[in-house]
């Protein structure tokens, strides 16, 4: 009885053994090698798996930029320093690093500043929250401030506070995850050098914004009269900038009366002269479209520093570099 289980126990047994050698040894001598490179290029990758290169992580476009030809710039995490490093394991020539893009929240209606049609007490989740009208915000456009955007956010780069939800863009991958869970889709990528940004979406203007939020665009058109180069314009009762004429001057911000423009006024940079090369040939005072710079021709020149926007023109034109931006 005792042989009758044990002969066939032993035979199976042994059968799988052989086969189980046998597909290894078939697994060593079929199998593919994979091009060491694939692991040079994902060793300079930061692994966050964000999905932003157009990739679904890390190892995938590790793997298309060897097997696929994938150009070696699209990681914006790892920016110019991984896009040197994997050219140069490729043999190619270093390509510019892509422009860091970061969500950014068109919207400043936090509880405070946007009114409230009603108390909403439903789900906790933004698509829940849309669905009952719209809602409970006054503003059509604006954040519903439930947080759905941060509760998928792996790296940390979002919070809510006081009904409306800030992005960190120091800590901002550009994944899109926010983007694609909010229904009111008042978050978009934008240039993470950008010195001013419209925080509002609503299409009305004057009273019919005032009305349901006091931070919102009134289509007062102050932002488009202040440009002096030409880089804003009116349309559908927001401002749009042109960013090939756009210089970061930041007047539109400084006179935006609700701080829809928004931009941080206090890193505007300065223009400064440099005394022993300055000839005093008048071109920059020719050049200076807020009157900020002063002297008569062949005479040293000096710049009003409450006047100065930055924008960089005089130092452009100076035939003798005697203009720096700090």
């Amino acid at each position: 009885m005792l042989l009758q289980i044990l002969i066939p126990t032993l035979l199976l047994g042994g059968m799988g053994a052989l086969f189980a050698a046998g597909l290894a040894y078939a697994g060593k001598k079929l199998a593919v090698p994979q091009d060491e490179r694939i692991d040079q290029v994902r060793a300079c990758l930061p692994g966050a798996g964000c999905g932003a290169c157009g990739y679904t992580g890390c190892d995938s476009y590790a793997a298309a930029v060897v097997q696929e030809g994938a150009a070696t710039n699209l990681c914006p995490v790892g920016g110019a320093a991984a896009a040197q490093q994997i050219a140069k394991i490729m043999g190619a020539d270093a390509s510019e690093a892509p422009v860091r893009m970061v969500a950014t929240v068109l919207c400043r209606g936090d509880n405070d500043m946007c009114h409230s049609r009603f108390e909403y007490k439903g789900l906790q989740e933004c698509r829940a929250a849309f669905l009952a009208s719209g809602g409970a915000k006054a503003c059509k456009y604006s954040c519903l401030g439930l947080g759905s955007c941060e509760k998928v956010c792996a790296f940390g780069a979002i919070h809510v506070e006081n009904g409306l939800v800030h992005i960190d863009p120091d800590k901002c991958t550009g994944c899109k995850r926010c983007i694609s869970v909010c229904p009111k889709n008042v978050i978009r990528l934008e240039p993470a050098d950008l010195r001013s940004v419209l925080r509002c979406r609503a299409l009305e203007k004057g009273r019919a914004v005032r009305d349901v939020c006091t931070a919102g665009c009134i289509a007062c058109g102050k932002c488009e009269r202040s440009c002096k180069f030409g880089a804003i314009t009116l349309q559908d009762n927001l401002p749009v900038v042109d960013m090939e004429k756009c210089v970061g001057c930041m007047e539109c911000v400084r006179v935006c009366p609700t701080g829809a423009m928004d931009g941080d006024l206090s890193k505007r940079k300065k223009a400064h002269v440099d005394a022993e090369k300055c000839v005093g040939c008048t071109i920059c005072a020719k050049q200076c479209r807020f009157d900020a710079i002063h002297g008569a021709l062949k005479e040293k020149h000096s710049v009003d520093q409450e006047l100065c926007t930055g924008c960089g023109l005089c130092a452009a034109k100076c035939p003798k570099k005697a203009i720096t931006l700090e």
